[in-house]
């Protein structure tokens, strides 16, 4: 008796222990799209990379101020034999004996022209900078879109658990009535057995809609960045509405497009670095030196200042195969873009189809579960009234629970495919 008790008391800890792990959590079609975008891991990643991008413009920016460089050496060495070569007034020399040199510098160079070598530079970090930025926005908006995608289909989900409950408790009282009718001699054992089937197999059905939502909300939970063991409440799609006037709008630049056009201004500007080595750099420059060897001299205040110009000769038959790069990077990018405007007119024309696919086939599958509503009803009569038989009963009733989830599916995949038709005209706003 005591190891029964103890093995309830741990089931009950346990049990108690799971649910309190599991957290419940509402959330609506905006929420999901606001947390796929800001706190998934993917997410984080891409706004890493757009800080990254921004910060190298900022290093970039900095290759405008001087350079300044500062030095101090000591030597200690031997005592040189010194044979001073400076009239001295005497017919006698200095015995002069020194074992070390003390020597700093201070150096500063300001870039004057450099034939637009930084100030493209800065431009090509600021455009990389931006499109980096349109490439996140880019991935950002898939990744919602498969954020969506699991929503709604976790809506399918709860939709076909909750229709699948709802006929488990009428088919339990169907087969409790013919159970009843089957001892009092009214109907065949073979009906009963059909209809103990029937409830059977809506209970398989049950249970792997239950799987199925614990998975669907499992990934989506990994995708937003939630609690791994974090349930889901019950979808309401009232409120998950997309526009429809979508269809008759223009279309917006998408940021696939746009990333594109800044890595072109990218090429562009490093073409113009490439062609800046034909040109001469011209620069100020100023300096302070101090110098002491012992026993000997010493120097101090040799500030100096002046202008330096510098040319690199082997630019002018190292750089042409360097600007032929940089030109074949502009016309692939060219390519690249008209490839990606094709795509995109693809994506279009495909999206506005299946969104009109999916408003003809939700009506259908509304007109659907009338029909089988009232289908049910006429063959129930019959049966009834003993002109139709169990199968055509059971039979019924499973076309009238399809219908229903065939309705929960199509209006879920409605709203899907106008979700799809947004990111393809780029008016997906993911914040």
């Amino acid at each position: 008796m005591k190891i029964k008790y103890w093995s309830t008391a741990c089931l009950l800890v346990t049990t108690s222990l799971f649910s309190y792990a599991q957290e419940k959590r509402h959330l609506e079609l905006e929420e999901v799209i606001q947390l796929a975008t800001t706190q998934s891991s993917n997410a984080k990643v891409l706004d890493a990379q757009v800080k990254t991008s921004e910060l190298k413009y900022e290093e970039a920016k900095d290759s405008r101020l001087p350079e300044s460089k500062i030095s101090g050496t000591y030597l200690a060495m031997n005592s040189p034999t010194i044979d001073l070569k400076i009239p001295t007034g005497s017919g006698e020399g200095f015995g002069i004996s020194t074992n070390q040199i003390f020597l700093g510098q201070l150096s500063i160079n300001m870039p004057l022209y450099t034939g637009g070598k930084i100030k493209n530079s800065i431009k090509s970090a600021e455009d990389s900078w931006k499109a980096t930025a349109y490439e996140s926005l880019a991935s950002k908006e898939q990744l919602a879109l498969n954020a969506v995608h699991l929503y709604l289909a976790l809506y399918q989900a709860q939709q076909a658990r909750e229709l699948i409950a709802e006929n488990i408790k009428k088919a339990e009282q169907q087969a409790a009535d013919f159970k009843a009718m089957e001892q009092n001699g009214i109907i065949a054992r073979n009906d009963l057995l059909k209809a103990e089937l029937q409830l059977s197999n809506y209970k398989v059905s049950y249970q792997e809609a239950i799987k199925n939502a614990n998975v669907i909300n499992y990934q989506l939970n990994t995708l937003l960045g939630l609690p791994e063991y974090t349930q889901l409440d019950d979808i309401n799609l009232a409120r998950a509405k997309a526009v429809e006037t979508i269809l008759d709008n223009e279309n917006e630049e998408r940021n696939e497009i746009k990333s594109l056009q800044a890595q072109k201004d990218v090429a562009q500007d490093q073409l113009r670095v490439t062609k800046a080595a034909y040109y001469p750099t011209i620069f100020a420059t100023g300096g302070y030196a101090a110098l002491q060897v012992q026993n000997l001299v010493t120097v101090t205040n040799a500030a100096n200042i002046g202008i330096g110009l510098s040319y690199d000769i082997g630019s002018l038959y190292k750089n042409k195969k360097k600007i032929r790069v940089s030109q074949q990077q502009l016309s692939s990018l060219d390519d690249r873009i008209a490839m990606t405007n094709d795509k995109i007119k693809t994506e279009i024309n495909e999206a506005k189809e299946n969104v009109l696919f999916a408003k003809k086939k939700n009506n259908l599958y509304e007109e659907a579960v009338d029909q089988a509503k009232e289908n049910y009803r006429i063959v129930k009569d019959k049966y009834d009234n003993g002109v139709a038989d169990t199968d055509d009963l059971l039979e019924a009733d499973v076309q009238q629970l399809q219908s229903k989830i065939n309705l929960a599916i199509g209006e879920a995949t409605l709203i899907e495919k106008y979700y799809d038709l947004l990111l393809a005209t780029g008016h997906f706003n993911t914040k």
